[in-house]
């Protein structure tokens, strides 16, 4: 179905119309159609069924159209002066008189200014105005009762002024006006189309949020009812969309948001056996109130996915494992890594350490801590992508007794408050959000924290480490990273080479993850002189992170007992690796996003099998799904 309807009144118009869409090459856009007054408005009805943005038309018919409430824009073909003026020179020289005596039949969009142009022209002119179709027999014979012989009007006036025996002039348009007309419609196409590409992201949006979304119009309307509002509520859309939310859901009380304006925040409400926590705000459009956004949250599923990440966070006991003797290796990029550690280490200034993923950020930060001089304080460790950022927020900040729903009666402290005396590593730092960037400026500015719903600041004296395996400049410079927060954590930096710029190292690490996987699995594997130069002709991509994991694979599924470069060739991935000069590299079979898909079913969905089979860590694999639009859904 073409986007833009011509409905022509007459066969005239109909044939200048297609004359004009072939010269503007508008053939496969536009749909020609012929109708008049109330055909045309039965013809409007159905173009609305079938999605047609824009109707042009003329004079009374396209006025009909417009008061019909038919909800596709009219575009009208107008009737300009010149066109008038035609007429009028017609109307002369039909007569032979000098100042004839002309009546017109019109809707208010066909008389603009008509009267003062058959003044300045010479016209006894009468108008004879019309509200409807069935005012034109009526018109017509009002005329015929006068001396006036000549009747100017659309199709049906001139047909029926002619059975009455009178002279009938049409009212035609320019080539201009319809040229205008079409352009314009065109314009309405394109504007619409925009329209419902952003009505579709929002929908798209609200259908797949994890809140129950719910919308009213000031009639206290449903207007809006998403999938998760469903299921949290019990209700099918169907049956609650277009009806009173008081009738369908009295529980949620929305007079005071309507009729006032006033927000409601966290409030709670027990359906069944499930407790619930609701927003209400009011949605207001040149400072009036069209109506209200409720937003619902089970509150069951929040305390526990807070509780999984608290765990796992106290999981790590606030301590820091490694020292520097526990970074393997002797190749220059990373001896020299290593000496700008500790000089870093004895110095007690902000830290920035950058690297790839699987490189041992982490390593390099525990180690700097445990040569600092708050070796004895607590290191603190946050993954600031594993958060989402309402709970990486209170994670570090801590709140106060009553600051939101859920929150424990006595508040919690922090984590800076809890690496007091100590370090605090905030891995990934590129992945939070500009509101905790803003946040954590001030803890650098001030050494002072403000607990969730406090109002009182608490000093605090730590060490900030932050890593990223991100340009942060360039986040910077795509305003997705604070200027001044960048600046703020670049005192100290430390770059962490990659594996594949230190080859010379993949023997040791080689040789110490053998002898630490054989002891844990109970296995005696040793590894053959040319394994290791197989290996080091790997890129590892994934890095020290990588190459671990694959000797555990070797470790856990080899038969062998002495690993030589043939076994290492036959248990590696294919496409896994990219080898240097020398070894011939297999393709990728698989792209990177059906790698990930395939890793995830055979480990049911679960993030960190899925991570440890690919050879990465949880968080690169969250950024991986982030980055592919990839969406992980468990089978039970």
């Amino acid at each position: 179905m073409s986007k833009i309807a011509f409905i022509a009144p007459d066969e005239r118009l109909f044939q200048q119309g297609e004359k004009i869409v072939a010269e503007l090459d508008l053939q496969e856009k536009v749909d020609m159609y012929q109708a008049r007054l109330h055909r045309g408005i039965a013809l409007a009805k159905k173009l609305e069924r079938e999605d047609v943005d824009a109707i042009i038309c003329r004079g009374g018919t396209a006025q009909l159209i417009i008061n019909s409430g038919v909800r596709i824009p009219v575009v009208e073909i107008t009737i300009t002066g010149q066109d008038l003026a035609q007429v009028f020179y017609e109307a002369k020289r039909l007569t032979g008189e000098a100042r004839p005596k002309v009546a017109i039949l019109a809707f208010k969009n066909m008389a603009y200014d008509i009267e003062v142009l058959s003044r300045i022209l010479g016209i006894d002119l009468t108008v004879y105005p019309l509200e409807n179709a069935e005012d034109i027999p009526a018109q017509i014979a009002a005329v015929a009762r006068t001396d006036t012989r000549i009747i100017v009007g659309g199709s049906k006036t001139m047909l029926l002024a002619q059975e009455a025996g009178l002279i009938s002039l049409p009212i035609s348009s320019s080539d201009l006006s319809v040229r205008t007309a079409l352009l314009e419609a065109q314009k309405i196409v394109l504007a619409r189309r925009i329209e419902k590409e952003r009505t579709q992201e929002f929908k798209t949006l609200v259908d797949h949020s994890a809140e129950g979304i719910i919308s009213i119009n000031s009639d206290y309307v449903i207007r809006t009812f998403n999938q998760t509002a469903e299921r949290l509520l019990n209700r099918r859309a169907e049956s609650v969309l277009g009806e009173k939310i008081t009738n369908t859901i009295p529980f949620i009380k929305v007079e005071p948001t309507l009729t006032s304006g006033q927000e409601t925040l966290g409030q709670t409400l027990q359906l069944g056996s499930a407790w619930l926590s609701f927003n209400i705000a009011p949605i207001v459009v040149e400072q009036r109130i069209t109506g209200a956004i409720i937003t619902l949250q089970d509150i069951t599923r929040i305390q526990e996915i807070e509780a999984k990440i608290r765990n796992e966070l106290f999981a790590r006991r606030m301590t820091a494992r490694y020292h520097f003797n526990d970074i393997i290796g002797s190749s220059p990029h990373l001896v020299e890594a290593k000496r700008i550690a500790r000089e870093i280490a004895a110095v007690d200034a902000t830290v920035l350490i950058h690297g790839e993923s699987g490189t041992g950020k982490e390593l390099f930060a525990q180690s700097i801590h445990n040569q600092s001089p708050r070796r004895h304080g607590p290191f603190v460790a946050v993954n600031c992508a594993a958060l989402p950022a309402n709970l990486l927020e209170s994670e570090l900040f801590g709140y106060v007794e009553g600051a939101f729903t859920g929150a424990t009666k006595k508040g919690k402290a922090g984590l800076f408050e809890m690496a007091h005396h100590g370090t605090i590593f905030l891995d990934e730092i590129s992945e939070m959000d500009k509101y905790g960037q803003s946040r954590l400026l001030r803890v650098l500015q001030e050494k002072q924290v403000m607990r969730l719903g406090d109002d009182k600041y608490i000093p605090v004296d730590i060490r900030v480490i932050a890593a990223t395996n991100e340009n942060l400049l360039q986040l910077v410079r795509d305003g997705q990273f604070r200027q001044d927060l960048f600046y703020r954590l670049k005192v100290l930096t430390l770059s962490i080479p990659p594996l594949r710029n230190r080859h010379s190292d993949i023997s040791q690490l080689a040789g110490h993850f053998l002898a630490h996987y054989n002891l844990r699995y109970n296995k005696s594997l040793a590894l053959a002189p040319d394994a290791v130069e197989r290996l080091s002709q790997y890129d590892w991509p994934g890095n020290i992170r990588e190459l671990m994991h694959f000797i555990e694979r070797l470790v856990v599924i080899c038969p062998e007992k002495q690993l030589t470069a043939s076994v290492v060739e036959k248990y590696r991935d294919d496409g896994d690796f990219t080898v240097h000069s020398g070894a011939a590299s297999l393709p990728n079979r698989l792209s990177e996003a059906e790698q990930i898909l395939a890793a995830l079913a055979a480990c049911n969905a679960n993030i960190t099998q899925a991570a440890a089979r690919l050879g990465i860590d949880r968080t690169t694999l969250y950024r991986k799904l982030k980055a592919h639009k990839l969406e992980v859904k468990k089978s039970y």
